[in-house]
């Protein structure tokens, strides 16, 4: 029962075509809220080498992570200058929430206008000098983050203000936003109005991975997390964080708060390690009731939703921004596989414990293949010594065949004496209502790289 449960939302790509990077990817997702908050998006980019993996952990509701896992990796794709001239931008590898179709129109409506003007967006923040420094990779991250962020405030003010809107926005030349307006069609605008307002008042935090090449590259919001797993030169697996969270325990993000905001807000700002004393990323995508001006709260948003809407000390906004954070790292034959996950598996397990559980997964999957003697002559004690190793491996055989699912069962079940088959089935039969207390959502992906073609794309020096 408890692995039927464990197992139902796994998933396992193996990247069948020659020159990629990737080897295989694993993923999975457990609920613990009802309906899940997180959503997941893996695709393949058209040039059939490289991948987009994003993780979008919501909160205040499902619909904001949702909207970015349909949306955000086309938008990361057309900003990327080799994709710009191709229509088919990218293969999505994981289902999206299907919309109505009054949705669906705007979204399609809003993406063609993003792709049109992209390459404008680009020339801007390339004239940014904080952006100089940034490759094309790392700018299409940005900009595609930022413009979706943007897009979704818009989308919301525009079927809340109706007519209004102009006046009270700042419009952008660039943006031919069409006055739905005008064309009057109260039951489709009221659908719209609804659909667009809760997803701009729930939000998600969000990392996406561009893996291409010998290049990977991360962007960050809030307070998901990657991890890259290695294996040392002593052969013991290491554990290399990927960017910080971005929450109060991040003191860079503490400072950066309280700089972009009186000295006089200090006590308000941060309140009980929240930010306004109500939410816990300090970055993040919607959330909008901490980004809008006060008036626009005040005489449109809280006839809606009530007083509620308004955080107390709301001063000096916006407190929030969805601008993400940029590593980036060479991977090397040592890299073995990248972990994205939301904070729901971070929460129970450390990087370091995350990454020795997929190496020893890495194992016994190695050691369950079929025993093949090498070529030539073999003698008993090489046999012999063949066998006592494979018989190591076999005692560390995993459970679960999928990395991901793997992480969840430890993550979930283990003690100092191993794993515990009677707190698993507790902790996966908890209420609806209870279950919350005990743990988060957790969204888990995996991706190995290909040793052999990390090794062929060594400079020719570094293979002597």
């Amino acid at each position: 029962m408890a692995t039927s449960i464990l197992q139902a939302n796994e998933k396992i790509y193996e990247v069948m075509k020659p020159g990629s990077v990737l080897k295989s990817i694993d993923w999975n997702q457990l609920a613990s809220n009802n309906p899940l908050e997180d959503s997941l998006a893996i695709a393949k980019l058209c040039d059939n080498r490289s991948y987009l993996l994003g993780v979008f952990d919501g909160h205040g509701g499902p619909a904001c992570a949702r909207v970015l896992a349909k949306r955000l990796l086309s938008y990361i794709a057309a900003s990327l200058p080799s994709q710009h001239v191709s229509s088919l931008l990218l293969e999505q590898m994981t289902p999206t929430t299907e919309f109505r179709p009054e949705i669906e129109s705007l979204y399609a409506h809003e993406f063609n206008q993003y792709h049109a003007s992209v390459s404008h967006l680009r020339d801007t923040l390339s004239n940014d000098e904080s952006q100089c420094s940034m490759d094309s990779t790392e700018r299409a991250l940005l900009t595609a983050f930022e413009a979706m962020d943007q897009q979704l405030s818009e989308e919301a003010l525009a079927f809340l203000l109706g007519p209004e809107m102009s006046e009270i926005l700042q419009r952008v030349p660039r943006w031919d936003w069409k006055p739905w307006w005008a064309d009057a069609f109260p039951s489709r605008d009221k659908v719209l109005q609804l659909s667009t307002l809760s997803t701009a008042m729930s939000g998600a935090v969000a990392t996406v991975a561009h893996i291409s090449s010998n290049n990977l590259v991360i962007a960050n919001t809030g307070d998901c997390q990657a991890v890259l797993g290695y294996l040392s030169e002593d052969g013991t697996w290491g554990a290399l964080k990927l960017g910080k969270e971005h929450t109060s325990e991040n003191p860079s993000e503490v400072e950066r708060l309280y700089s972009e905001h009186p000295r006089s807000e200090r006590d308000t700002v941060l309140r009980m390690d929240r930010l306004l004393g109500q939410l816990m990323p300090l970055r993040a995508f919607g959330d909008f009731r901490f980004k809008w001006p006060r008036h626009v709260l005040e005489k449109w948003v809280i006839p809606v939703l009530g007083e509620s809407a308004l955080p107390q000390n709301y001063k000096t906004p916006p407190y929030l921004s969805a601008r993400p954070e940029i590593i980036k790292h060479t991977l090397s034959p040592r890299d073995k596989f990248v972990v994205i996950a939301s904070d729901g598996l971070w929460d129970l397990l450390s990087p370091t414990q995350v990454v020795r559980l997929v190496g020893e997964h890495m194992s016994g999957r190695v050691a369950l293949g079929p025993l093949t003697l090498p070529p030539g002559d073999v003698t008993l004690e090489e046999i012999n010594k063949m066998l006592q190793q494979r018989r190591e491996g076999l005692s560390k055989r995993p459970l679960d065949t999928n990395a991901a699912t793997h992480l969840i069962r430890h993550a979930l079940a283990s003690t100092e004496t191993g794993l515990d088959p009677d707190r698993l089935s507790e902790l996966l039969s908890l209420p609806d209502d209870v279950v919350r207390l005990f743990r988060d959502d957790i969204t888990i992906v995996v991706s190995y790289f290909d040793t052999d073609y990390l090794l062929k794309s060594l400079p020719q020096s570094n293979q002597e």
